[in-house]
This record gives structure tokens, sequence and C-alpha cells, in this order.
């Protein structure tokens, strides 16, 4: 893509994305420029990616093609202030914040500025990202799929209609907590049986690593894949049904109607 791609801020998803397009090779490095409040930050980016860097705000709104905003939320409406009047009507505007719409960056960008609204997960630092894409109706097809190879390049991308952002942050936005605390209480269960607390990180990781492409690489329902293992009076069909006992699926279920709650009260 011979394109130039902007961030404005250097944050840890603003660095896995820019890893992730480097890796790719999607764009040669010097056609990604970043902005940070640091020169600090600049200069670790600029050492570890090659991309070109600056202090100003301005100056990467007016080189980029796709510009990504990677600050926090709470930022945003100082940022698309700063940069309203050197947006021009062919670029992309790119938000990445939790609870930020499209029509919240249009009202301060103009009702003409093309927005995408995403929502990348934090997997994207190691190219295995999900990440939801809203368009503006604005947008034609050859943008569309411009912005998809960048989501691509670390991880996967899906688009998805606005009313399912809510949904879509307790499915994919939040939920490697969930299944980092899963990790932990199985690596802690294999302490107590006596493995090693570094091998059982290691095996637990591995082993929902495992399951997971087996959903995604076989296409088999995750139901029949749970059926598979758990053997007739077998050892998995009794954990199962303990887990059945404890409420497994109803506490993962209440907690993502929790967190979709929470993102539709942070909405803009």
């Amino acid at each position: 893509m011979d394109k130039i791609i902007g961030f404005i801020g250097c944050g840890n998803m603003a660095k896995a994305m820019i890893g992730g397009i480097i890796k790719s090779n999607l764009v040669i490095p010097k056609n990604i420029i970043a902005s940070a409040k640091t020169k600090e930050t600049l200069e670790e980016v600029s050492n570890k990616y090659g991309i070109r860097t600056s202090l100003d705000n301005k100056e990467v709104a007016k080189k980029s093609d796709y510009l990504i905003i990677a600050v926090k939320p709470y930022m945003y409406g100082e940022v698309l202030e700063e940069i309203k009047d050197i947006i021009n009507e062919d670029q992309v505007i790119i938000g990445i914040g939790a609870g930020i719409s499209i029509d919240y960056m249009k009202k301060i960008l103009g009702t003409n500025v093309l927005v995408v609204k995403t929502m990348p997960n934090t997997p994207a630092m190691v190219g295995e990202g999900m990440t939801a894409l809203i368009f503006d109706n604005n947008i034609d097809m050859v943008k569309r799929e411009e912005v998809m190879s960048i989501f691509n390049s670390f991880g996967k991308c899906e688009i998805i209609d606005d009313s399912l952002m809510d949904g879509f942050t307790a499915l994919c936005g939040s939920s490697p907590a969930y299944v980092y605390m899963m990790i932990e209480a199985m690596a802690d269960a294999g302490v107590l049986e006596g493995i090693p607390r570094k091998q059982a990180y290691k095996m637990a990781a591995q082993a929902v690593l495992g399951a997971a492409k087996m959903v995604l690489e076989t296409g088999i329902h995750p139901g029949e894949l749970k059926d598979n293992v758990c053997s007739p009076k077998g050892t998995t069909i009794e954990a199962v049904a303990k887990l059945e006992e404890k409420g497994f699926r109803t506490a993962i279920i209440e907690a993502m109607r929790a967190c979709a709650e929470k993102s539709r009260e942070l909405s803009k």
C-alpha cells in the first residue's frame, strides 16, 4: 500500500499496530509517522521501528492518508479540536478509543470528513488482535479495503454494525482479561497438584491457545469439540460437571453483559 499512515499517540496499542504493520510489509517504515508528548517516546519508536516522528500533532495530521487517533478516550475532544482545520476530505480518520462514536468525531471534525470507528484488542501486540470496524457510509470500497489491510496486518478484523460495538467490547475488547484470569486459575490448580509455577503458566497458556486454534481451524462447533474430549466416566466430564455446578458459563455470560452495559454508559 503506497499510503502514509499516521498515529497521534504512541502508547502500547499504537506500538503494537506499528509493529504489526511493519512486520507484514504493508508499508515501509518511512511511510509511517507518529506523534507523542515526549521526545523520549518518539526516540524509542523511531529507534525500534525506523518510522518518522514529530512532537506536532498537526504535522502528523497534515501528512497522513490514514490517521489513527491512538490517545486515551478523554483526550479525543482536545486532539480532534487541535487538528480539525488540518484535515481534508480525502483523508480517513480512524478512532480506536472506547466509547468514541463516529457521530462524536464528525461533530468536531465536520460532517464531510471520512471517519472509521474501530476497537482493536491487546493481542495485537503479538500479531493476534481481533478488531471490529464501523465505516462511515461515505467511505468507498478502495479505502475500506485499505483500512482493513491495516488491521489485518496484526490479526483479524470484522465489519460490524454500530449497534453491535458494545457487544464486541464484551466479547473481544475486554475478554483477554477473562482468559488471563482463567489461565492464572488453571496454573494455580497445576501448582496445587505439584507442577512448578513457571511450567504451569506455560502449559495452561498453550492449552488455551491450542483449544482456540481448534475452533478457528477446524470449523467444528465448540460444543462438539468439548464433547470429543469428554469420555464416559472420564476425568474431563468430571471437571465439566463441576464447572457447571459452580456456574462457569453463567459467570462468563453475566460478566460480559456487565461489560457491554458499562460500554453503553461510556459511549458518546
